[in-house]
């Protein structure tokens, strides 16, 4: 069975962009937990999503990070997927991951300060740029080199 590289191109596409919203939703809120009443701070207020829409959205983007994952590995071992574009691809899930997770960082409800959410912020934002910079600068060599 034989899969075009159009095809593994839009599995890693889709793993790319799903693997923000599975880590997101995987890790859930992280507000503190208050007495019933009592107001939380926000560095910025969660969206307000329906808990049935964000468990499908969830789930289905942990079901798409999960397939294409597992297609590009099964055509890595085939051969059929240039191993030179994991340097390019890893690099865009790492930075998907720590985005999910800082999103739910930068969104939750503490009393007084979210320390974190600056952290996150800074030192999160730093690392997804330079991760995503590199993602590219690689894809761009391997795409000029053919």
């Amino acid at each position: 069975m034989s899969i075009r590289a159009g095809g593994l191109a839009i599995a890693a596409a889709g793993c790319v962009l799903a693997t923000p919203v599975a880590v997101w939703w995987l890790v859930g809120d992280l507000s503190v937990d208050v007495p019933q009443g009592t107001g939380l701070d926000y560095a910025f207020r969660p969206p307000d999503v329906d808990p049935t829409v964000e468990r499908v959205a969830g789930l289905g983007a942990v079901v798409v990070v999960v397939l294409t994952l597992g297609l590009l590995i099964w055509a890595a071992r085939g051969r059929r997927f240039d191993g030179r574009w994991w340097a390019a691809l890893v690099p865009a899930l790492v930075a998907g991951a720590i985005a999910g997770a800082g999103a739910r960082v930068v969104t939750a409800g503490t009393i007084g300060a979210n320390i974190g959410a600056g952290l996150a912020l800074v030192g999160g934002g730093v690392v997804v740029g330079l991760l995503l910079l590199w993602s590219a600068g690689w894809s761009a060599r391997l795409l000029l080199s053919r």
